[in-house]
């Protein structure tokens, strides 16, 4: 596949794994679109892990997370909401990660994205981040895209109504 990006737009996230799985994004055939479903996912985790986690279960079936990625998601998550807003169009730390409706988020790839096979190294953009981050995604049976690796929660700039010295 050649190095391309993608735009997802969402006019809500999903709150629990049926609302996911009734997005046109949820097919599984695109690397683009799951990954975009990630970042959607990921977003509910303040207001609910259980569904957050049952969303990218979904998402990453045939091998759903461990106990340690799933206390990572805690780690890196709690009391941060606004590091997955922050892959949002819209978003900056001056406004707290407020996203602009509807939700927008756009994928990369670049020209080394598909060189391993069967896999799929995409990029996207934090407005907190001096780089972009990467999600990898694995294709099952070269058609069936599911998230693979995330590598979105290094810790961003914080917002700026929570940082002290701003």
């Amino acid at each position: 596949m050649p190095a391309e990006s993608r735009t997802f737009t969402f006019e809500s996230l999903p709150q629990n794994v049926e609302e996911l799985k009734a997005m046109p994004e949820a097919d599984f055939s695109s690397p683009y679109a799951t990954a975009a479903l990630v970042i959607a996912a990921l977003n509910r985790y303040e207001k609910s892990p259980k569904d957050c986690i049952d969303m990218l279960n979904y998402l990453r079936q045939p091998r759903p997370m461990s106990v340690y990625e799933q206390q990572f998601l805690r780690d890196r998550l709690g009391g941060k909401a606004y590091v997955p807003r922050s892959y949002f169009a819209g978003t900056s730390p001056q406004n707290d990660y407020t996203p602009t409706m509807p939700y927008t988020v756009t994928i990369s790839a670049g020209p080394y994205a598909f060189n391993t096979e069967g896999y799929a190294t995409l990029t996207v953009v934090s407005s907190g981040a001096d780089s972009p981050r990467q999600i990898q995604m694995r294709a099952k049976g070269g058609t069936v895209w599911y998230w693979w690796e995330n590598f979105l929660l290094p810790d961003i700039r914080i917002p700026v109504s929570m940082d002290p010295w701003a």
